[in-house]
């Protein structure tokens, strides 16, 4: 048992490599430039075992560095309110979204502009992006969601512009 946990623990932190060199290299030089040649090479490994990962490919790679970005971005986005309420909450909120988009636009475009087949404004959306919708519409108090929607998507547009 001990050897297979220990096997877990490396294969996850292979995974993990993979990603944070997916991010390094998207961050560096576009999305374009995560190649799983390149990868391989920052990693030490051979592309046979981002494979053994990421059966998906880049794909794959890019759908799981966006959805750790929509949880970071929800942690962000809490982080920013903590026990602040009303407009100075929803300020605290508009400002770490807007800044995580400046801060991380590789990533950013990984979430919204990659074909990464998220089920947004879906009642199956993935529990990633129902954090960072959860977390606007608490400082929103949105009962529905609509008006999370229209934040969300004002929030979206400016931080392309």
């Amino acid at each position: 048992m001990a050897e297979s946990s220990a096997r877990e623990r490396r294969a996850a932190e292979r995974r993990q490599q993979i990603l944070d060199a997916a991010r390094a290299v998207a961050g560096a030089d576009g999305w374009a430039a995560v190649t799983s040649r390149r990868l391989a090479d920052a990693i030490g490994y051979t592309q046979p075992v981002l494979y053994a990962h990421f059966p998906g490919g880049k794909t794959e790679i890019m759908r799981t560095v966006a959805l750790a970005g929509f949880t970071e971005l929800a942690t962000a986005m809490r982080a920013a309110v903590g026990r602040k309420t009303g407009v100075r909450a929803v300020t605290a909120v508009a400002g770490a979204y807007l800044d995580f988009a400046a801060a991380h636009p590789a990533l950013y475009e990984a979430m919204f502009q990659l074909p990464i087949d998220a089920r947004f404004a879906q009642d199956d959306a993935e529990a990633e992006l129902r954090s960072g919708f959860d977390a606007l519409a608490a400082v929103l108090g949105d009962g529905d969601g609509t008006v999370t929607e229209v934040f969300w998507s004002a929030l979206h547009g400016m931080s392309l512009l």
